[in-house]
């Protein structure tokens, strides 16, 4: 796990909260509405159909509510900027979870239910300093919280992809969290100045060594939007595919992220 050197920008804890129970709400919504052939249907994760990806989304939330009510570590041990580096090891066991998941609930609308009732109650009372023992390792509630935006705006897209038509809406504050966790996350990677990342309308970020650039229009510039960025940033887009799409535009000898992307798996 490489060192999070660059400090983590701060986020509205009100609206982190709203952007969870929003975008979890849309899905929710969205999944009530498929047809028993389209939960069958495969996903771009490797063997995983809709259902799984259906129920995983309840995982990926209900781990606040289920971690608010363990007790409490004596210290937070993971920062917001390591935590998509630490997903990794910890994705054999998520697999196993949601597959057992997926096969103990066949009413997936009842399981949202029960999650949604699940997180609002324990997010009534709960303080953002609170540690949580997550899976990939110890946090507080208010960076947890946003690590879930990035959770539900990768399975929400996953989700769109997998059925055609669906067209979940992605909350905007959750969207630009995602992104700008992510956007963080490379920095961290690869700290310097010599190239900037432009992801408008949600983040700017200055990455890998040499020399940092202060005036003007910067020699090495990469540019997208936030959901091919996320989708770059997860592996869900391989960098040379998006550059070949245009989905993507760089300029510059540093400009190159292919070596530095995935940064989760």
């Amino acid at each position: 796990m490489p060192p999070a050197k660059k400090r983590a920008r701060t986020y509205d804890s009100r609206k982190i909260r709203a952007a969870v129970l929003t975008q979890f709400d849309a899905v929710r919504q969205a999944v009530r509405t498929l047809t028993p052939g389209q939960l069958a249907l495969p996903t771009r994760l490797d063997g995983w159909t809709v259902r799984d990806l259906a129920a995983h989304v309840t995982m990926a939330v209900e781990t606040v509510s289920r971690n608010l009510a363990r007790e409490e570590p004596a210290k937070a041990e993971l920062t917001l900027l390591q935590w998509p580096f630490a997903t990794a090891a910890r994705a054999g066991d998520i697999a196993d979870g949601t597959r057992e998941l997926a096969e103990a609930n066949t009413d997936l609308d009842a399981l949202y239910t029960r999650t949604a009732e699940g997180i609002v109650e324990a997010l009534a009372t709960a303080s953002d300093t609170r540690v949580l023992a997550a899976r990939t390792g110890a946090m507080t509630l208010a960076d947890y919280l946003v690590t879930r935006t990035v959770e539900l705006v990768v399975h929400t897209d996953d989700l769109n992809a997998a059925v055609p038509g669906l067209d979940i809406p992605q909350d905007r504050q959750a969207l630009a969290a995602a992104t700008r966790l992510l956007a963080d996350a490379l920095a961290a990677k690869a700290p310097g100045g010599s190239t900037e990342v432009r992801i408008p309308p949600y983040a700017v970020v200055q990455c890998v060594e040499g020399l940092r650039h202060t005036r003007g229009t910067p020699p090495n510039v990469v540019e997208t939007d936030p959901l091919t960025w996320i989708r770059l940033a997860t592996g869900r887009l391989a960098w040379r595919d998006a550059l070949e799409e245009a989905k993507v535009s760089a300029s510059g000898e540093r400009a190159d992220l292919g070596g530095l992307l995935p940064l989760m798996r």
